[in-house]
């Protein structure tokens, strides 16, 4: 009886011991969620010659770097809104600077929400969302406090003691639409808004990495009113910046609504050698923000969080620089539509090689839930791209849409690996075709063509599939309010 004891005490002892050393649940991983504001993919990891960027090419050379990613809408608070939702623009109705989009879908699940749903903590500091214009949600404009657990709005000297200084070549224009621009020459990169955030988020960092996190990096730059210190601009000699000046020849056969994002060359006014110096100060704009990302970085080198962090690096839409006598965004060519996109997964097979793939923002939610082991809301527009982490040329098929406004009708357009086929007011106020294995440039509108006929009724059609079956907004708030009644008339 004693030896039968003896055994089994043993045995219970024995599963004890191995209870007490059996290894800990999958660590979460941690989100690090780095925006910028209208920064183009004149970087140096993407091929530009000028652009000095090397703390955004470090992260490319880390993780899968995406060489055809479009944004959805290319204004801030559209883009920014359906990134957030993972829904498209069709459904958040969100167009323009003015409307939140809880106004016609107050129940929606944003990306933080959905890893504060599990436990994770979630921040922002600086810009994810639009916050401009004053809305009527949020504190912070069109902010969305149901977003986070903490956030923090910085405001440096470029925001407050230099703007009297900012030399605005389009005065009659506010400096956030502005071509304008100023050299610091006295103040320190971390008293800029851009450094603040930089500092806000490291100590971030610091007092949260030891729990599972979502935190979003926000900076401001290079959007307009180009203002950073002055030895970015020292960068760039002005004899080496070069201005796509004026329309050219291609343009008789582009619809009046693809030209109309701003006034065509010559812009408000503006003279060449006046546009290449505001152009010196965009790209000195990008090399600042660039050297603040590189703070943050330096701060996940410090705190080891490379093993059990995705970091994602994305900007809210593309940038003209005179491309099609253009400047800034709101277009449907390819230098408004496209973004530099970069994610960087722990382990990911893919990790340091590019992805010619064509992928959109939309897809951004669903692949951060497929990598966190998290269940995504069911009608989201994207896909995971966890696939093209593994293998960046990998078979993809997916196309990636992008609209805009234009008054009374919109402009919606599509782009697969090869072409990009875009359509105004459903065709009424023109198209466009481009074949970028033969024209890069978009100089040659081929919608007219005989050659192309089937080419635009495949993207045609494919332009139209995606808007009609577009998920109709509130739906799910329809369903909850009508549970919520039975409820109550049950309960009676």
């Amino acid at each position: 009886m004693n030896s039968l004891l003896r055994l089994a005490l043993g045995a219970l002892m024995a599963v004890g011991l191995i209870n007490a050393t059996q290894a800990p649940a999958a660590q979460k991983l941690n989100v690090l969620f780095i925006a910028v504001d209208d920064m183009n993919n004149d970087l140096h990891c993407y091929g530009h010659p000028l652009v000095s960027s090397p703390n955004i090419d470090r992260l490319a050379g880390m993780g899968v770097k995406f060489e055809r990613a479009y944004c959805q809408f290319p204004l801030c608070s559209p883009s920014r809104t359906s990134l957030m939702t993972g829904l498209r623009p069709d459904v958040t109705k969100t167009f323009n600077l003015q409307y939140h989009f809880r106004i016609g879908l107050p129940n929606v699940v944003t990306i933080p929400q959905m890893f504060m749903k599990n436990g994770y903590y979630a921040a922002r500091v600086g810009k994810i969302y639009h916050y401009g214009n004053p809305g009527d949600i949020g504190t912070a404009g069109l902010d969305d406090p149901a977003s986070w657990n903490h956030t923090v709005n910085p405001a440096g000297r470029d925001k407050t003691a230099l703007e009297p200084d900012i030399i605005n070549y389009t005065p009659k224009r506010g400096l956030g639409s502005a071509m304008c621009f100023l050299a610091d020459k006295t103040g320190t990169p971390e008293e800029h808004t851009d450094g603040k955030v930089a500092t806000e988020i490291i100590k971030l960092l610091d007092e949260h990495h030891d729990k599972p996190f979502f935190i979003a990096c926000g900076f401001y730059k290079p959007h307009t009113p180009y203002v950073s210190p002055a030895k970015f601009f020292d960068l760039y000699p002005m004899d080496k910046i070069k201005v796509a000046v004026g329309p050219e020849e291609h343009l008789k056969d582009v619809p009046k609504a693809a030209l109309t994002s701003t006034t065509p060359w010559p812009w408000f006014g503006v003279t060449e050698p006046q546009a290449r110096e505001v152009k010196q100060g965009y790209y000195a704009a990008i090399s600042f923000v660039d050297s603040q990302i590189g703070r943050v970085l330096a701060a996940v080198d410090r705190l080891k969080l490379w093993d059990n962090t995705v970091v994602v690096f994305w900007s809210d839409h593309g940038y003209h620089l005179g491309e099609h006598g253009l400047w800034m965004k709101q277009s449907l060519f390819e230098n408004s539509a496209r973004v530099p996109f970069v994610i960087v997964a722990p382990g990911a097979k893919g990790n340091g090689k590019a992805s010619p793939r064509t992928v959109e923002f939309v897809d951004i939610y669903p692949t951060l839930a497929d990598l966190a082991g998290l269940t995504p809301p069911d009608n989201l527009g994207g896909k995971s791209l966890k696939p093209l982490l593994a293998d960046p040329k990998a078979k993809w098929d997916k196309p990636a849409f992008t609209q805009v406004w234009r008054g009374s009708f919109a402009g919606h357009s599509v782009r697969t690996e090869r072409y990009r086929y875009t359509e105004w007011d459903g065709g009424k106020q023109g198209t466009q075709l481009y074949d970028y294995d033969t024209d890069p440039q978009e100089f040659h509108n081929l919608a007219n063509d005989p050659k192309h006929a089937g080419t635009v009724a495949e993207l045609k059609a494919l332009v139209q599939k995606n808007w009609a079956n577009e998920y109709h907004p509130g739906t799910e708030d329809k369903k909850a309010a009508k549970a919520e009644k039975k409820k109550k008339k049950n309960a009676e």
